[in-house]
């Protein structure tokens, strides 16, 4: 090991929608180094994000869609071994919802389990509605003690 002093298996990823996708992309295609996460509002189907920013670095799914179909987490859904919160608003105006239906799906089909939490008509930042912060950081935090417990090892 390179560095003794850290165990390895209670590193955590973390990101909220590209960040989350990367999240997602860490754990499905790296899932013996990456075993726990939290994404939230992530992009799973690069098909499914604003085509003035996918099309722009991308090109066109038409042209390009081997490219497509490896920078979406959905592709390696199957390989989920380790432990995923997912989060996502039903109202959310940047990753549509679907990404998360998709997503879900795919886990259910491959027999994956994980942990999934919808806010129901919040948008991308998941901050509407009174005390929603507070459930999404304690449901974070619940997450974090359950499957990386704070301590020495």
């Amino acid at each position: 090991m390179k560095w003794p002093f850290i165990d390895t298996s209670r590193v955590v990823v973390h990101g909220w929608s590209g960040g989350g996708a990367m999240t997602l992309n860490l754990l499905l295609r790296y899932p013996e180094i990456y075993k726990t996460g939290i994404a939230v509002a992530a992009v799973t189907d690069q098909h499914f994000y604003d085509n003035i920013y996918t099309e722009r670095y991308m090109g066109l799914p038409q042209e390009n869609e081997a490219d497509y179909k490896e920078a979406s987490p959905i592709t390696f859904a199957g390989n989920l071994r380790g432990n995923l919160l997912y989060m996502h608003g039903t109202g959310d105006d940047n990753v549509h919802y679907k990404n998360a239906e998709v997503l879900i799906n795919e886990f259910i089909k491959k027999g994956k389990l994980f942990q999934f939490m919808p806010y129901p008509n919040r948008t991308h930042g998941i901050s509407e509605g009174a005390g929603t912060k507070e459930h999404l950081n304690a449901t974070f935090i619940k997450f974090l003690r359950e499957h990386c417990p704070p301590g020495a090892r």
